[in-house]
């Protein structure tokens, strides 16, 4: 039997995926190429297309996904439970993600004033969001316990946020990093780059000398340490790269004619060796 969130699900990928291929005939598609994701074809605006079509396979991730667990129907955990009585069901919890999507909205808006990198950025966000609030909506009703829902969440979730945010965090940092280094001086730049290496350490070895420290203690210094590298990585982005200068090496080939200097004493020894 399709279940309620199934029917919702694969219905946002039917839309998706049609939404895609209109968008990608209207957009310069040519040939069979929005029918078969470029494959005999163009498919026109790549961006459009590939958010279009993207959302669309997430939908029916979800559906299937949703299928599989049985869309936490109280039937079918009553049936599974060999009891009569419905499950009962708890209220969805307190949740950070409409803040996000907020945040994602408004970076989104921001983008298609600055640029086109802050858009996709903002939209890539909003996605990430979106799917989360809802796996977090639908795990918190799965059954009764909030504990066995937590399990059933993470169990579902864990294998992809670990690696994902892992490689974003490492990114971030990167990036925030190189637009600091490239913004001050050369000599500063060193400064910078020990006193970030001097903060990890330290970091460390506090938590090291603490074993018992809170998992709100290591999340909050976390987070104020993620909120100063982009800090500073925003404003050095703003205040814009140094001016490097390319420093010719005495051994490198000249390119070019010889100066009027250099030309005049080539004569004069030529004439003198005469």
């Amino acid at each position: 039997m399709l279940t309620t969130g199934f029917k919702l699900f694969f219905g946002f990928f039917l839309a998706a995926v049609t939404a895609a291929v209109l968008f990608g005939y209207t957009s310069g598609g040519s040939h069979l190429g929005p029918l078969t994701a470029g494959y005999k074809g163009a498919v026109g605006n790549q961006v459009g297309y590939t958010i279009l079509l993207s959302a669309g396979l997430l939908a029916l991730m979800l559906a299937v996904l949703i299928i599989l667990f049985r869309d936490a129907d109280a039937g079918a955990q009553a049936q599974l439970l060999g009891v009569d009585t419905v499950p009962a069901q708890l209220p969805v919890g307190a949740s950070y993600w409409p803040m996000a999507a907020g945040l994602a909205a408004g970076a989104i808006v921001v983008g298609l004033v600055l640029s086109s990198a802050v858009f996709v950025a903002g939209l890539i966000l909003l996605g990430v969001v979106v799917f989360e609030w809802m796996i977090q909506a639908w795990s918190d009703r799965a059954t009764g316990d909030a504990a066995a829902n937590r399990a059933i969440r993470n169990r579902v979730m864990a294998p992809v946020e670990i690696p994902v945010l892992a490689f974003a965090a490492v990114a971030i940092v990167i990036l925030c990093l190189s637009r600091l280094f490239l913004a001050v001086s050369q000599e500063a730049a060193v400064y910078v780059a020990i006193g970030f290496a001097v903060v990890i350490m330290v970091a460390a070895f506090a938590f090291a000398m603490r074993p018992k420290i809170t998992r709100n203690m290591v999340a909050a210094g976390v987070l104020l340490f993620g909120l100063g590298v982009i800090g500073a990585g925003i404003v050095s982005a703003a205040v814009g790269q140094r001016e490097i200068h390319h420093e010719e090496h005495p051994s490198a080939p000249r390119i070019g004619p010889p100066t009027t200097a250099g030309s005049g004493a080539t004569t004069e020894r030529t004439g003198s060796g005469g």
